[in-house]
């Protein structure tokens, strides 16, 4: 198994997840279905917590003690979640423009415009992986949000299946929106880049946010990833190892739970307790289970270079440029969706 979702807390951690699972889909029917929706998600929030964030840089530069002590500060000093929540702002309102047709989101030479922030989207999730490959290999090592990630080929394997990921990627001209102005549509992404997405984007949460896979890996992406920037210690466990709450969820990575984070912090001894970044623990000293790391991300960097086989293959055969034409026309998948999409 994946993760530590059995004993006493087994029911709150499952329970939870449905519950973030359920938030994210009615979430995003509300941001789909009216302008109000869209406009309120990825524009009135993000500038609330562009605010927010401001507050705290400030409050923490000037000394404040509450700034300080914000669960924001101390557990999202990263660059990643910053990086990944603006650029996925980006590109949502990159959508709301292409769908609603507002201003050069009408113009043609801006449709590539999704793969462009989507490949954005995943080179940070590449940097991130290939970044705890180095400062990790094949031991413990401290982030700045004081989460002990465990380094190694499972970094390199998933950070080479994103590259290969982006290219998997077709018809990058062809988006168009829904005739019900409800959806972006860009029928060539069918269930084959869906699946192969998926398995990378679970292996870099489970590589690169241990801690947090459990709702940004399963229950998926932007809702979890926002609420956890604001109350990260929804998912989180202190840095003596306690969970704060019983729903915090563990991957089987640390194989004695929080345990094995309370002995990580001991054997890193004060320059861990003082946070210090890149703090290293030898897998010898205390014990690593990275072993389901190696398979999800040796399968991701598999599905992604067979897909990426098909789509040449494809190409060839019909003599098309697969980054210009559409590849899959022959999935109902994708001639149900052109019968949506408003080509005009």
């Amino acid at each position: 198994m994946f993760f530590q979702v059995y004993g006493a807390n087994a029911l709150s951690q499952w329970g939870m997840m449905l519950v973030v699972l359920a938030g994210l889909i009615l979430l995003n029917e509300f941001a789909r279905r009216t302008k109000f929706g869209g406009i309120f998600t990825f524009l009135v929030v993000p500038v609330a917590l562009t605010a927010y964030f401001l507050a705290i840089w400030l409050g923490v530069r000037s000394g404040a003690q509450w700034a300080l002590e914000n669960q924001t500060h101390v557990y999202m000093q990263g660059w990643f979640h910053y990086a990944k929540l603006y650029a996925a702002t980006a590109g949502c309102i990159g959508f709301m423009m292409i769908k609603y047709k507002w201003g050069i989101g009408a113009k043609h030479w801006f449709k590539p415009f999704p793969f462009i922030i989507v490949a954005i989207n995943i080179l940070i999730a590449c940097v991130s992986d290939f970044e705890s490959a180095v400062m990790g290999w094949n031991k413990w090592w401290l982030t700045s949000e004081g989460v002990w990630q465990y380094g190694g080929w499972h970094n390199v394997f998933n950070g080479v299946a994103g590259l290969f990921n982006i290219f998997c990627m077709t018809a990058w001209w062809n988006v168009y929106g829904s005739k019900d102005k409800k959806d972006m549509i860009w029928a060539d992404m069918t269930w084959v880049y869906i699946v192969i997405y998926d398995i990378w984007n679970f292996a870099y949460t489970y590589n690169c946010l241990p801690t947090h896979s459990w709702y940004c890996g399963i229950a998926l992406l932007l809702a979890p990833t926002v609420f956890a920037q604001v109350f990260p210690l929804f998912q989180e466990t202190f840095k003596d190892g306690r969970q704060w709450f019983s729903w915090a969820t563990l991957p089987v990575l640390y194989p004695e739970g929080v345990t094995t984070i309370e002995k990580l912090y001991a054997a890193g001894g004060q320059a861990a307790v003082d946070g210090v970044v890149g703090t290293t623990v030898d897998p010898s000293v205390v014990a690593a289970n990275p072993t389901m790391m190696m398979v999800i991300s040796a399968l991701a960097l598999i599905v992604n270079i067979v897909a990426l086989g098909y789509i040449i293959a494809v190409s060839k055969k019909r003599h098309i440029n697969p980054y210009k034409e559409d590849v899959f026309v022959n999935q109902k998948y994708y001639k149900d969706a052109m019968a949506r999409a408003d080509v005009a």
